[in-house]
């Protein structure tokens, strides 16, 4: 008698998707976790996208626009899905939605992630070689210590299309 063959069932993967007013305190949670700020995230959730379990969010990544350059924020997992690549799709998603908007560079800063932003091609950069409006950004001014590395991902022309 044969044995009946079962799969096991794959974990659902969480949806990737627009952000909305009412997931700021959920977002504000995630980042609080992760030891991250919120300052400013409220002005940019238009630009914020969210991973949902269910009803449920489970990771956050946020885009600053400021004309050509955008400055990327906000990247956050729930402690108890990290390492299952849940960041690395809502990174790719923000920086799929930054090539949407036209953006040609994406800027962030990190202060222990730099190995982490470095597989989506982002390198480091000086804080004096980003655009003058991401430096006046709440996140360069106030949310992030000045030993935070700046980072810079640039895109061609073919990118944007």
């Amino acid at each position: 008698m044969a044995r009946e063959s079962r799969a096991t069932p794959q974990p659902r993967l969480p949806m990737i998707g627009p952000a909305h007013t009412e997931d700021l305190a959920a977002v504000f949670g995630l980042l609080e976790q992760s030891g991250l700020p919120k300052n400013g995230l409220a002005d940019h959730v238009a630009t914020t996208l969210v991973a949902r379990d269910g009803g449920r969010i489970v990771g956050s990544a946020a885009l600053e626009l400021y004309g050509t350059a955008a400055l990327l924020r906000s990247v956050s997992v729930e402690p108890e899905r990290r390492g299952q690549g849940l960041g690395q799709r809502l990174t790719q998603a923000a920086l799929d939605l930054a090539r949407q908007r036209g953006v040609r560079a994406v800027y962030l800063l990190t202060e222990t992630a730099s190995g982490f932003f470095m597989r989506f091609g982002f390198g480091r950069v000086a804080r004096t070689e980003v655009p003058l409006p991401v430096q006046q950004s709440v996140e360069f001014t106030r949310a992030c210590p000045v030993t935070a590395q700046a980072m810079a991902l640039y895109f061609s022309a073919e990118d944007s299309r």
